[in-house]
């Protein structure tokens, strides 16, 4: 794989692609709302793993979903959920304070009553029906029944984690696989405790090492990896292999809003930003006027992601790049325009030039 083949970033990248039947140690991060079949498609087909973020998915467009993938592909995928926060504690008056904000940049939102996601339970059992490669979580661990029906069934579990602790939790649950969330990530972080999320932003060249010198399991890493060079740089770091997210947005396979995608072609590192408008979660998106804007404290998950739907979805059909909902990692200067399997075969030709 590498140039000789002896290198141990080459010998660990290979080992994760036979344990998981692939040939490119490069995973399709999976992004709630870039749903694309074509796209895991492309990415599978090509050798990686094909993803999706099943946050919002009925178990219906779940099952939908795969059988749409296998008819592009005989690759591997992974099918992801958040782990359920405990019910949001409602506040009457920070609802409206906020609803008010956002009516002076989209329409004003009605106050939500919910319910405002899809039955936790019911997404896990159509998740493991669909007979993936691996299940991944965020946010927290899978409960007991999910890890030992995976396991009976032989698919995988990847957790994601930003901390050691958060890791060692999710190892000492089952899980088969970490996936290690540097800072710089696009969307969500997934910190276990949502309140602690700002307190663990730990960059990928720290989390990475420390992670695969404590674990057993093999550490997938992710965020601001968009080129062979962090390809590369965190295979040396002690990862199995990658999982990348914004540098496949510009690609056409992944169907995103276009002003979507030319804000990810034209923002720098240092035009992304942590905050918690869109969601009540932490998530870096584009620093656009919105996000920037100074505004009420938001209200908490999945309350807050109710409040500002109608305005995301009002600024999508304005074409108002202003008030939408663009993720984005750091790594976004990165991210090209290109066929995604063509993408993902050439950054690791890439790579392994550049392993020893």
């Amino acid at each position: 794989m590498a140039r000789n083949g002896t290198g141990p970033q080459a010998a660990r990248a290979a080992a994760f692609c036979e344990r998981f039947g692939l040939s490119v140690p490069i995973l399709l991060a999976p992004m709630a709302g870039v749903a694309a079949p074509a796209l895991s498609a492309a990415v599978a087909n090509a050798g990686g793993m094909g993803a999706v973020g099943a946050l919002m998915m009925a178990p219906e467009a779940i099952t939908d979903w795969a059988r749409a993938v296998r008819s592009q592909s005989n690759g591997a995928f992974q099918m992801n959920v958040w782990i359920p926060d405990p019910p949001p504690v409602r506040d009457a008056a920070r609802e409206a304070a906020m609803a008010d904000f956002l009516g002076g940049i989209g329409p004003r939102p009605k106050i939500p009553d919910g319910p405002f996601l899809p039955d936790f339970d019911a997404q896990c059992r159509a998740m493991l029906d669909a007979g993936p490669a691996a299940i991944s979580s965020i946010m927290g661990v899978f409960p007991d029944w999910v890890v030992a029906e995976a396991k009976a069934r032989g698919i995988a579990w990847f957790a994601t984690a930003t901390t050691l602790a958060e890791a060692r939790e999710a190892v000492a649950a089952g899980a088969d696989a970490i996936v290690a969330q540097g800072m710089e990530a696009g969307g969500h972080r997934g910190a276990f405790d949502g309140a602690a999320a700002e307190s663990q932003l730990t960059g990928g060249l720290a989390l990475i090492p420390r992670l695969a010198d404590a674990l057993d399991v093999p550490v997938i890493a992710t965020g601001g990896i968009a080129d062979a060079r962090g390809i590369a740089a965190a295979l040396t770091l002690g990862a199995s292999a990658v999982q990348i997210g914004t540098g496949f947005l510009r690609c056409p396979e992944a169907g995103i809003h276009r002003a979507w995608a030319d804000a990810i072609g034209a923002v720098e590192a240092e035009g992304t930003m942590l905050t918690r408008l869109f969601t009540g979660r932490l998530g870096r998106s584009v620093a656009n006027a919105a996000a920037r804007a100074a505004h009420p404290a938001p209200a908490p998950y999945p309350v807050q992601r109710a409040l500002y739907a109608p305005v995301r979805a009002a600024a999508e059909m304005a074409n108002d790049p202003g008030a939408m909902q663009m993720w984005a990692g750091q790594s976004a200067p990165l991210a090209r325009v290109e066929p995604a399997g063509a993408l993902a075969t050439r950054l690791w030709d890439e790579a392994r030039a550049l392993l020893p």
